[in-house]
Formats: structure tokens, C-alpha cells, sequence
């Protein structure tokens, strides 16, 4: 089984940000986590770490502080993303809307232009 799991601070300069905070914010956050996990192979069968690593995601997150660093995300859905960005994502959404109101650019943790 080839997964792996880290925690790393958040600290120095990323807690210098006064409000508003930045969309993606670490200014509140003092620790991060990641979890790797092997991938099985097309037509391999799901691995024991792919278990593992989502009970592992479940036992923690209830004492996170919500949302996730949207680089480290894979397809969570959007409900993940709008926690991730927490109070920007409606910030965010109006300047798409402005900017890229065809939404182009979608192909990441993607921030829906505003209605």
C-alpha cells in the first residue's frame, strides 16, 4: 500500500494579512495536511489505500478548519471549492462574471461566473 500523510505549519508571513483576507487565506490556519494515495492503474482493481485515506480524510476533518489549499484538491465538487474560498468566493464569482463570464477558464476548482 503506497499512501502517505503529512502535516506542515503555516507560518511566518501568511499570518501577516490583515482583513480583508486574500480568497485562499491561511491568516486563521497554523497547520496543513496532505494525503497521498497510489492510484490504481485503468482496470485495477480499487486499492486497500484508497479506503484508507478517505477514512482517514473523514476522521480528521471534523477538526479542521474547513476547506482545503485549492492546488492540493482533486474533484471534491463545489461545494468544497466555495469552502475553500469561504467569505471571497462571491467576491470571486462577481469578477468572473465580469471577466470571463463564459467561464473559459473551468478547468481547475472552478469558481462559477455570478449569475
Amino acid at each position: 500500500m503506497k499512501s502517505t500523510m503529512h502535516l506542515y505549519p503555516i507560518d511566518g508571513a501568511a499570518h501577516d494579512v490583515g482583513p480583508p483576507t486574500p480568497p485562499g487565506a491561511t491568516a486563521t490556519r497554523r497547520w496543513g495536511s496532505g494525503l497521498r494515495r497510489r492510484r490504481p492503474r485503468p482496470g485495477e482493481r480499487r486499492t486497500r489505500s484508497a479506503g484508507w485515506s478517505i477514512d482517514y480524510f473523514e476522521a480528521l476533518h471534523p477538526y479542521s478548519a474547513g476547506g482545503a489549499y485549492v492546488n492540493m484538491m482533486m474533484d471534491e465538487g463545489q461545494e468544497r471549492v466555495r469552502a475553500s474560498y469561504r467569505d471571497n468566493y462571491d467576491r470571486l464569482a462577481r469578477i468572473k462574471a465580469t471577466y470571463d463570464p463564459d467561464n473559459l477558464f473551468r478547468v481547475n476548482q472552478n469558481v462559477r461566473p455570478a449569475a
